[in-house]
């Protein structure tokens, strides 16, 4: 079954005043209807229930321009409560489409809700997941690719053509079965195998000879990072995560291959590099687990396009609070859980962005967390870290593990100014690069390292902070940035949507 999709523009109203004619004109709108449903999926070889979009294993993919309004009709024919999240997508003044248990209800099951956004000043290549429970590790992904208007120039040559590569770990195990491991407090085993674009041992992506195609290459896995070459070709990065990077080979990745280069893709990432297809019908394409090793890639901005983030010298601009917030390791209860300063995070029945609208007490407060890491025992809490609109935040994330971590901020892209091995302190500043760095949504955080940030908080509302690796994030460690202030104005934030669903103690 075809996924449904429908692409309308809106003229807008004509208002003529004598010779003087005013068109006020909207983007253009794209309708998308999806059925989500179990079905019948064996990418290892295995039988087992995966999660289907319109009965597609990955889902669909969307295909926008910037600025255009996306509608997706979400179905949900499971027997359990479902949401999808946008990965990359900065849902500028609609934290209400997040897709979080941060912001929205679940879908109950054998309903619908509609999703409505924009793919405001954005270009770039994102994914979608669910971010409910782990059905992410079932399936409910596919790839959202948003290209630039056409009369925003990219700073290199056009590509013939262009792929849309989902790769990933996979367990030929359900998400129930992995969801009981970790309720009883046992980390997850390493995945089954890899996928790429669902499938294990092929995939064809067909061009012409001497011709140049991009590669939207996204992690779409739940746990590894993956190293992704093509035999015999030299790849260029153009992007990460939605912004344009000045041109250079990657780095070699050891392969046996001698001209490939090879692309780490840490998990919730995504990067495209383009390169051309040499003489020679099949070329094989390799992808590899990779355990953390120390491949860092020095990436400066190009910029390409307006951009809230990119239009100003952010290394000049006064930095209001640092926030230092370091992962860790627990048992609560006996159990296996994760922390960031020592809160491990449980979702409350209410939303946080429902019981902040309607100023519902007793769901959350701000002080639950510290802006630093806290000596003594982990405990259970809902973080939210209360900031003010506008405010241009550092944040350090110190790992104190002897295992990578990686990092996503929804509704937001940072910039990444500095890493080190050992304990942040702030001398670490000077070697800080405030000139040119890239922004991203994501950060990876070396072992028993740090990894520092900084972000301009210019979208109001109630963002997710988690980590990418989806059995940790389950476990706790994640929080809130509530990004705030005392004007009730639809030029800063959307009214709550008519159609909002309710649950806990909001009640339509």
């Amino acid at each position: 079954m075809r996924p449904t999709s429908f692409l309308h523009f809106s003229l807008g109203t004509l208002v003529c005043f004598s010779a003087l004619c005013i068109v006020n004109a909207e983007d253009p709108y794209r309708y998308y209807t999806w059925t989500v449903t179990y079905g019948p999926v064996s990418p290892l070889g295995v039988p087992q229930q995966g999660i289907l979009i319109n009965g597609q294993f990955p889902g669909p993919t969307i295909d926008a321009v910037t600025n255009d309004n996306i509608i997706v009709d979400v179905i949900n024919k499971l027997d359990e409560p479902f949401l999808i999240t946008w990965n990359g997508i900065k849902q500028r003044k609609t934290t209400w489409q997040d897709g979080v248990l941060g912001t929205n209800c679940p879908i109950p099951p054998n309903t619908s809700w509609r999703y409505k956004f924009q793919t405001k000043d954005q270009i770039g290549t994102f994914t979608y997941f669910p971010s409910t429970k782990l059905h992410r590790a079932a399936g409910g992904f596919g790839g959202f690719n948003v290209a630039q208007r056409s009369v925003i120039a990219v700073p290199y040559p056009i590509p013939t053509g262009e792929f849309t590569v989902l790769v990933g770990d996979w367990y030929n195990t359900s998400p129930q079965v992995l969801q009981k491991k970790l309720d009883s407090g046992n980390p997850l085993p390493l995945p089954d195998g890899l996928l790429i674009n669902g499938l294990h041992k092929s995939a064809i992506f067909t061009g012409q000879k001497g011709n140049t195609y991009k590669f939207r290459i996204s992690n779409v896995g739940i746990a590894t990072s993956i190293n992704f070459r093509i035999q015999g070709h030299t790849m260029t990065l153009i992007e990460v995560e939605g912004a344009h990077t000045l041109q250079e080979p990657l780095p070699d990745s050891q392969s046996p291959f001698s001209t490939a280069t090879g692309i780490l893709r840490y998990a919730g990432s995504s990067i495209p590099a383009a390169g051309p297809l040499p003489i020679g019908p099949t070329y094989h394409i390799h992808w590899s687990m990779k355990q953390a090793r120390t491949i860092r890639l020095n990436l400066t901005a190009n910029a390409a396009r307006p951009n809230p983030q990119g239009s100003f010298h952010y290394g000049t601009i006064k930095v209001v609070r640092t926030l230092i917030l370091a992962n860790s390791a627990a048992k609560i209860g006996g159990k296996l859980r994760y922390a960031v300063n020592k809160i491990s995070y449980v979702d409350p029945e209410t939303p946080l962005k429902l019981a902040d609208w309607f100023n519902i007490p007793g769901v959350f407060n701000l002080n639950t967390i510290k802006d630093t890491p806290t000596p003594g025992q982990a405990s259970f809490g809902a973080s939210v870290i209360g900031t003010t609109l506008h405010d241009f935040v550092e944040i350090v994330f110190q790992n104190t593990e002897p295992t990578l971590q990686s990092w996503h901020l929804d509704g937001y892209s940072f910039y990444i100014v500095g890493y080190g091995s050992g304990n942040w302190t702030p001398d670490m500043r000077r070697r800080y690069n405030l000139v040119d760095a890239v922004p991203r949504h994501t950060v990876q955080v070396y072992p028993t390292g740090w990894s520092a940030v900084m972000v301009s908080l210019d979208n109001k509302g109630m963002w997710n902070l988690r980590s990418a690796i989806w059995s940790r994030r389950y476990l706790g460690q994640q929080l809130y940035i509530r990004v705030w202030n005392d004007e009730h104005s639809v030029f800063t934030e959307n009214d709550i949507p008519p159609n909002a669903l309710f649950c806990g103690k909001a009640k339509h």
